[in-house]
């Protein structure tokens, strides 16, 4: 693989220069605002715990690797871009279960490896539909399934992780819809679905910060 090749894969980007994708870049931003919000709650927080604080500063470190994507656009940068939004993936659906659903640590581990395993089995299928944004829809599926679980059961976590799917499923829209709305509109709606991903990730963090393991 070419570290260094150009990758053109969004409606704004119409060369390989490092601004070709100025609003894609910018609203980055959004991530490490997210944190800095999470962050206060977080010191607010009676129950605070390193594990949260870990995530919080991931959300920062996924807006930083988003940026390097859209502006420097090439193979080392996608890893900066996927690798921190991967492990804040399966790094909160173990969360999940271990700190709402009441998993032992073990059991958490293992529902996590099986989530990863029958997450590419989703992407397969889903791909054909949802091109690339189908790698997000376990995730997606995780979430409102979680979430669905947590407020059948009165846990005041569903809540925050229904709100978290439905913000999840409009910002999944706008990044699937980039290319096909490119011919009507130059400028692409990709850089929604940063906006709105990082708003789903903050009421993931608020929902940790407000409901440690047996509250």
């Amino acid at each position: 693989m070419d570290w260094f090749a150009p990758i053109d894969a969004y409606c704004e980007r119409l060369d390989a220069a490092f601004w070709a994708e100025p609003v894609n870049a910018i609203t980055n931003v959004a991530f490490p605002i997210g944190a800095a919000f999470a962050l206060a709650q977080w010191r607010r927080s009676p129950a605070r715990d390193g594990i949260t604080l870990a995530f919080i500063l991931l959300v920062a470190v996924i807006g930083a690797g988003s940026f390097l994507f859209h502006t420097f656009a090439n193979g080392w940068s996608v890893l900066a871009d996927v690798l921190p939004i991967a492990v804040f993936i399966y790094g909160y659906f173990a969360l999940a279960l271990f700190r709402f659903v009441g998993l032992r640590p073990a059991a958490a581990i293992a529902g996590t490896i099986g989530f990863a395993v029958a997450a590419q089995v989703v992407e397969r299928l889903a791909a054909p539909f949802l091109g690339s944004s189908a790698s997000y829809l376990p995730a997606l599926l995780a979430l409102a399934g979680i979430g669905a679980l947590l407020r059948l059961g009165g846990h005041g976590a569903g809540r925050w992780l229904l709100l978290a799917a439905g913000t999840f499923t409009l910002s999944l829209t706008f990044r699937t819809l980039d290319g096909p709305l490119c011919p009507i509109w130059g400028l692409g709606t990709h850089f929604l679905w940063h906006m709105l991903n990082a708003l789903t990730l903050t009421l993931c963090l608020l929902a940790a910060i407000r409901y440690p393991r047996g509250a």
